[in-house]
């Protein structure tokens, strides 16, 4: 499962060797409820043709109406706002008042983009920047931490993996939360030092480490863009990530099992290892949201979900164990 930006991408290079011309749209900058983010962005061919998104749909239906028109002749980047008045907003379904500047390339740079690719098809984080009526643009090395910047002429957007998720356990779970975890820009390293799971192992933009789940932590060097997930069953392997995952700075940390053995698990990482209550409660057990997951690819949802929620600042333990039963409580709250 591909993410947005190599579906973009992808797009647009097949396009130029069809010999189509195409434009760029980025979100550079929203207020109130707007639909989608800074640095949202779509590719719209020639004959309205259009990969990706900048809002739910009305602003792209306006956007596909100019380029038919011509309205994209322009050979600079310019600036497009939209929403200005509650008039403009109602037509174009920005909720609340909502605005967007977008930037529009009407004559991208192909080679730019062609870098801009192999950076993010080999899992590199990547920085691009296009200035308003101004030819041309560039690209460079990304850091984890980078953010859209846009001071109203120069828009810097951010593109790649930019999160990290380190999966334990190459089994059936692990092979539906390593595809959709890549479509919301994760790097995936998957850990299994057995060979006969290993060997199985065929998800394509991933990375398989055969190392002890331990020493997989300490190589990665885990910061606050890593997740961790245990998924072996195995408290063999499981509590060896966990033992050092749970000290990192890695902003997730969930293991699979029920809520009894979860239970037992947290028991045994404060009694045995060297954890204290305050690390011990950041592990999430029962992994994944309470959704009624059965299947590994619902089971992988959940994961990815409570990842989401965890990533985006809106999760609560609080919140989260009110509605699981009483003995689902996991590891409990610090």
């Amino acid at each position: 499962m591909l993410s947005t930006d190599r579906q973009v991408l992808d797009a647009v290079r097949r396009w130029a060797l069809a010999g189509h011309r195409f434009a760029l749209v980025t979100v550079a900058r929203t207020w109130g409820s707007a639909p989608r983010p800074a640095g949202s962005w779509m590719a719209l061919r020639d004959d309205g043709q259009v990969q990706g998104s900048v809002s739910g749909g009305c602003i792209e239906a306006d956007l596909v109406e100019r380029v038919l028109n011509g309205g994209f002749a322009s050979t600079t980047p310019f600036l497009l706002k939209y929403g200005v008045t509650q008039e403009e907003a109602r037509r174009f379904g920005l909720p609340c008042g909502g605005t967007m500047e977008l930037v529009i390339e009407p004559s991208p740079d192909l080679a730019v983009l062609e870098d801009l690719a192999g950076r993010v098809a080999r899992g590199e984080l990547a920085r691009r920047h296009v200035t308003v009526d101004q030819v041309g643009s560039g690209v460079a090395a990304g850091a984890a931490g980078d953010a859209v910047r846009w001071d109203g002429r120069t828009l810097s957007t951010v593109h790649g993996p930019a999160w990290r998720l380190l999966i334990v356990g190459a089994g059936q779970i692990s092979s539906y939360l390593a595809q959709m975890a890549q479509a919301l820009d994760y790097q995936v390293f998957i850990c299994d030092p057995r060979s006969e799971y290993a060997g199985e192992w065929d998800v394509p933009g991933t990375v398989l480490l055969s190392s002890m789940p331990d020493d997989a932590v300490i190589e990665l060097q885990l910061d606050p863009h890593s997740a961790v997930v245990a998924l072996t069953h195995d408290p063999k392997l499981d509590d060896m990530v966990l033992l050092e995952a749970l000290k990192s700075p890695a902003f997730y940390v969930g293991a699979l099992g029920s809520a009894v053995n979860s239970q037992r698990r947290c028991e045994r990482l404060l009694q045995y290892f060297d954890l204290t209550p305050a690390e011990v409660a950041r592990l999430h057990g029962p992994v994944g949201l309470p959704i009624g997951s059965r299947t590994p690819p619902e089971i992988a949802l959940s994961v990815l979900a409570e990842m989401t929620a965890v990533r985006n600042g809106v999760w609560s333990k609080e919140g989260l164990l009110r509605q699981r039963l009483p003995v689902e409580a996991g590891c409990g709250v610090a």
